[in-house]
């Protein structure tokens, strides 16, 4: 989860955010989290809250438009992500969360104290002798657990007080649970205590995870199932196993077995470190954070650790009780026992700490990476606004070029730079349609006219500068397109010649010859030979396009229609030319497929 120390815009948070199972909190201008959710995938779910084409639900809007900060936990499960979210709902209850009332929460299964220990399903973990597994984000995985663990371990259902005394005086009788063989009667002596207390040593070890024993219980008796044809039972029995296939009996952020926790780790580098700190209570992680601690002397990793604690003890809310850290933080806090683990349910907490802290650093990382790109395209465009002369910083630059050999297939292109970086998804290709030849300076005058007539139209925002590849014949050609659109005042144009790399503008009779490693120039180049790249994909593809169909205009008896009706139905020439003779009469008649396939066979150009 972010730190507070150090707040990033929403815009900056999004992008570096892991596509990771996780926690996101909405926090608002006064720090209030004011919204919790839980995600598969981090970066793509909070994402989708800042997207404005998806904003069809007011609640979404009025929710995104009062984020002021994005805080984000890693779990490792989507499992977890549920619980940990329903611990934070009841902590912070967001206004605009559907609220938890504090006695819904998930299932446990409990296995009882005393003699003869009864094993059942529970919302509440109020006997504080008894063994909690749990908890469970799914009601029938619980009562499948239970279903199968009773028919492997028959066990006592009643409530019954099984002290030595009743037993042995014959308080109790057998009930129709012992009668069903649901109960082996261990209330009536039928059953020893030492008997009974295996089987549930045997059940603990299944909660806690070894499954082994029951699948394959439950292999054998589908197979043996099947082999009576009994197929409805054995599918009820396959259900079971895919149900324990997704059993899984231990969860990081929810933990019986830890109460009260601080939990620390640290991830050490060069000049600085990054601490994360978890705070669990009653067993549930309720919070998380991390901040980075710029280091003065090289200080090694426990004194760090040791200020991290000190820090954030001083402003929590709660006494910590519990340290568990990586390491020794090589000092005594009073009243606090400190547990560097190396198994079980500390150990996991350790490493989810440890987690959230690597990919803080990781975050940070991406967005000094981010700030970089951001200062060297304002430097580019403020080195461009600078060289030309221009009113505004161009952050939207288009550049246009024409592609034609001798006259034939004339095409135009538009390639399309915001913040001086490509914008490929707004690349345009143009045809010619109102001038015969090759008149670069007429084909412009037609793309510049169409482009931006539609940009108005459509009241799309128009960009600050406009680059011709040509002279001065095609940027006066431009100039006069944009003046019979009012925008020769709105809009700066410049033209780049090839030979000398000269640059023209409006109104000045001499060219402007910019320093050839200068970054000004280097981005209208770049943006020439992407125009050009692209333009010169369609007229190649056009070009291709009527070479093909020439060819097949030359087969005697096959007109246009037939070669139209041809591409409508198999879509490209590499198709025609391999298709069989049925897929020809199909499309176009056997009398005229007759005539292709011979020809395409005898003559397999294209």
């Amino acid at each position: 989860m972010q730190g507070d120390f150090e707040k990033h815009s929403i815009k900056e948070n999004l992008k570096v955010l892991p596509a990771k199972p996780g926690v996101y909190q909405f926090l608002n201008s006064r720090g209030e989290v004011i919204y919790v959710g839980k995600a598969k995938n981090l970066k793509s779910r909070v994402s989708s809250y800042f997207n404005k084409a998806r904003h069809e639900n007011n609640k979404i809007k009025v929710l995104s438009s009062q984020v002021s900060e994005i805080q984000h936990i890693i779990v490792e499960t989507e499992t977890d992500a549920l619980l940990l979210e329903n611990n934070l709902i009841k902590k912070y209850q967001p206004r605009y969360n559907v609220l938890l009332k504090d006695d819904k929460t998930f299932p446990y299964i409990c296995v009882d104290s005393g003699p003869f220990p009864r094993v059942f399903q529970t919302r509440r973990k109020s006997n504080k002798d008894a063994v909690y597994f749990g908890p469970y984000t799914s009601v029938q995985m619980v009562k499948t657990i239970l279903e199968l663990i009773t028919r492997l371990y028959p066990l006592r259902s009643c409530k019954h007080n099984l002290s030595k005394k009743n037993i042995e005086s014959g308080k109790f009788r057998v009930c129709l649970e012992y009668h069903v063989g649901n109960c082996k009667g261990p209330c009536a002596g039928y059953q020893s205590e030492e008997e009974y207390n295996s089987n549930i040593r045997n059940i603990k070890k299944i909660l806690r995870g070894d499954i082994r024993e029951v699948k394959n219980y439950l292999k054998e008796r589908m197979h043996e199932l099947s082999s009576l044809y009994k197929y409805e039972e054995a599918q009820v029995i396959k259900k079971k196993l895919e149900v324990l296939e997704n059993y899984r009996s231990k969860s990081t952020v929810v933990s019986p077995n830890v109460k009260n926790a601080d939990v620390f780790s640290i991830v050490d580098e060069k000049n600085y470190a990054f601490v994360n700190y978890i705070k669990v209570i009653n067993g549930s992680v309720i919070k998380s954070q991390t901040i980075e601690i710029k280091k003065v002397l090289d200080e090694p990793p426990q004194e760090l650790l040791a200020l991290a604690i000190a820090e954030i003890g001083a402003k929590d809310d709660y006494e910590m009780k519990e340290l568990i850290v990586p390491l020794h933080p090589g000092v005594s806090f009073k009243n606090l026992k400190i547990n560097v683990p190396e198994k079980g349910d500390r150990k996991k907490l350790l490493m989810l700490s440890e987690r959230n802290a690597k990919y803080f650093k990781q975050e940070k990382a991406k967005k000094q990476a981010l700030y970089n790109q951001s200062g060297r395209s304002r430097r580019i465009l403020e080195a461009i606004k600078r060289d030309l002369e221009l009113n505004v910083l161009p952050d939207h630059i288009e550049c246009f070029d024409n592609s034609n050999i001798q006259g034939s297939y004339p095409v135009s292109a538009c390639a399309v730079f915001k913040n001086a970086k490509p914008s490929v998804k707004d690349y345009r290709h143009y045809n010619i349609k109102t001038v015969d030849g090759a008149d670069d300076c007429a084909s412009i005058k037609e793309v510049i006219f169409r482009r931006y007539k539609r940009l108005l139209e459509e009241n799309i925002s128009l960009p600050q500068l406009i680059v011709i590849d040509g002279g001065k014949g095609q940027l006066s050609a431009a100039i006069e397109a944009l003046e019979e659109l009012d925008l020769k005042n709105i809009i700066s144009v410049i033209a780049i010649a090839k030979k000398l790399e000269e640059i023209y503008k409006p109104g000045d009779p001499y060219p402007l010859y910019l320093d050839k490693q200068s970054e000004t120039l280097r981005t209208i180049q770049y943006l020439r030979n992407e125009a050009h790249r692209f333009g010169l994909k369609l007229h190649r593809q056009k070009r291709s396009e009527k070479l093909i169909e020439s060819h097949l205009n030359s087969v005697k008896g096959v007109g246009p229609k037939t070669i139209e009706k041809l591409y409508r139905d198999l879509k490209t020439y590499d198709r025609i030319k391999q298709a069989t003779f049925e897929e020809l009469s199909e499309s176009v008649g056997k009398q005229k497929a007759y005539l292709l396939y011979d020809f395409l066979n005898e003559h397999p150009k294209g």
